[in-house]
């Protein structure tokens, strides 16, 4: 048990040993003043207020206990996420300014340095994003978005981006119609590559996921991405979209990651009069996340 999980246990007991003591002053209170109703209800109106009361500032106590956690394993996470890179950057560097390598490991470290780049990048550009929809001070630019045409793109940069063979991802999207939504283009980018990110994150060592865009309704669009990966358990589905959250399941030690990914999908959606919700049968079963946005129809 770790030292919060103590402290949540500590007063969460000592809620409930001042509510019996409360109770037991109470019922002393009725049996001293038996007979007298304007007493009995004043301590019983007492009673109810101070036994709320409790209850309150104990649930409040708690999830503040828990919201701290949460940040501090946020803090955690995002500084290994940035001194893993750097550090990795610079010790190719140093190898680099400290002796003669040839040409072909030379070309060896600029890739594998470009690469610690693009994590970095990427890290970054996940804790401003989540400011920017937290604060909620980015208008955006709205138009018309193929969201076929963009999945697709995102697919391409996802297969490139994590070194993955062509048939890793699957996409199913129609080509004789355009699936319209009115929307900010890079926002919603940053959402399908999200989902894929995550995808491919948690599909371990045999990746194979399958994405679709649809029209489930005359004035819906979706886009679902399917994974074979470790799962999800059924009752952090919907905590999973919270700021900070990760997914507490076998296997997921050495997945790093902020917590911030599924929390920008989310709000992006939401700013965009759509939603994303998840499915899955739980550990090593796989997951499903459905982008659902509200579709542009054009006369």
């Amino acid at each position: 048990m770790t030292r919060r999980q103590k402290a949540i246990a500590f007063f969460v007991a000592l809620c409930v040993l001042l509510v019996a003591a409360t109770v037991s002053l109470n019922i002393g209170w009725v049996i001293a003043n038996a007979g007298r109703i304007t007493p009995i209800i004043f301590g019983v109106v007492l009673f109810a207020l101070i036994i709320a009361g409790l209850i309150v500032y104990t649930v409040f106590l708690v999830l503040e206990i828990k919201r701290n956690e949460e940040h501090d394993s946020f803090i955690n996470a995002v500084t290994h996420e940035l001194k893993t890179p750097i550090a990795s950057i610079r010790l190719y560097l140093e190898t680099l300014q400290s002796r003669e390598v040839s040409d072909a490991r030379r070309r060896e470290f600029y890739d594998i340095m470009l690469a610690d780049a693009d994590r970095l990048h990427h890290t970054v550009d996940q804790v401003l994003k989540a400011g920017v929809v937290r604060e909620r001070q980015k208008a955006g630019v709205r138009g018309p978005v193929d969201v076929a045409a963009l999945t697709d793109e995102c697919v391409g940069l996802a297969i490139l981006r994590h070194h993955l063979n062509s048939g890793a991802i699957e996409l199913d999207a129609p080509r004789d119609r355009a699936l319209t939504v009115n929307g900010d283009a890079e926002e919603l980018r940053t959402v399908v590559t999200n989902l894929l990110d995550n995808a491919v994150k948690y599909s371990g060592s045999s990746v194979h996921v399958t994405v679709s865009v649809a029209a489930p309704a005359p004035d819906t669009v979706w886009v679902r991405v399917q994974d074979r990966g470790i799962g999800i358990p059924r009752k952090q589905l919907k905590r999973i979209f919270n700021r900070f959250y990760r997914v507490q399941a076998r296997g997921l030690r050495n997945i790093k990651g902020t917590g911030l990914g599924l929390y920008i999908v989310r709000s992006i959606a939401r700013a965009h009069g759509g939603r994303v919700f998840a499915q899955s049968e739980g550990e090593g079963r796989g997951a499903t996340f459905t982008l659902e946005l509200p579709r542009l129809i054009t006369q």
